[in-house]
């Protein structure tokens, strides 16, 4: 299911949303400016390596914030982004802008290291916005499960416009995420981060029963 837009209508200008897609943006444009062998040193350089950050943990700890910013592609940024563009205005709303700067860093931070304690000994550098995006859902989840999310799902061979409850559309998400996890654990990854996912949803739920009873004006379509 791909999401196109929800519900929920914040009269509030998401000053720190848009902000992170703009420095995502910024990082992703600055890759793709950089020859192959000098990106994949910056890669290299700023990604999350889960061997190396438990090696040695004062010399690799930057790394957790510089590889929430970097991505390994076209998809891959614009995916996180969309994503963030939908969820993150209503959050955003919700928090305040600078408890939700606070939350969607430490979100990012929490991702990463569950997915690189679950593959400790992995040399492979971790990089996107996806686990910090992942709590976003995961706080979206608790604070607006009223909302409908409008998404595209397959059906055979044609893709059908449905709108869905935001708490049947991030369960599915975070069940689908789940279970690629646990296959992940058999060395079928496939090179995507699921436990960061995971990690960034369960955080991102967990921190939103704060700001549940927190009063502000939406108006759903």
């Amino acid at each position: 299911m791909f999401p196109l837009y929800d519900t929920a209508r914040s009269h509030k200008f998401p000053i720190i949303n848009i902000l992170l897609i703009g420095i995502n943006a910024y990082a992703f444009f600055r890759e793709l400016g950089m020859l192959p062998a000098d990106l994949e040193t910056f890669i290299f350089a700023n990604g999350l390596i889960p061997i190396e950050l438990f090696a040695d943990p004062n010399g690799e700890w930057r790394t957790i914030l510089s590889s929430m910013f970097l991505h390994g592609g076209w998809f891959n940024i614009l995916s996180n982004m969309w994503v963030l563009f939908i969820f993150g205005d209503n959050i955003e709303a919700r928090m305040g802008a600078v408890p939700y700067l606070v939350f969607y860093l430490s979100s990012g931070v929490i991702a990463a290291l569950l997915q690189a304690s679950v593959l400790p000994s992995s040399q492979i550098p971790m990089i996107g916005a996806s686990g910090a995006v992942a709590g976003v859902l995961g706080a979206y989840l608790i604070l607006f499960p009223r909302s409908r999310i409008a998404s595209l799902v397959p059906i055979f061979i044609t893709f059908t416009l449905v709108e869905l409850p935001a708490f049947i559309f991030l369960v599915f998400w975070f069940i689908s995420q789940l279970y690629s996890g646990l296959f992940s654990l058999q060395g079928t990854a496939g090179g995507i981060a699921w436990w960061a996912h995971i990690g960034g949803f369960v955080f991102g739920m967990l921190i939103a029963f704060l700001f549940y009873n927190r009063r502000t004006v939406y108006h759903y379509s």
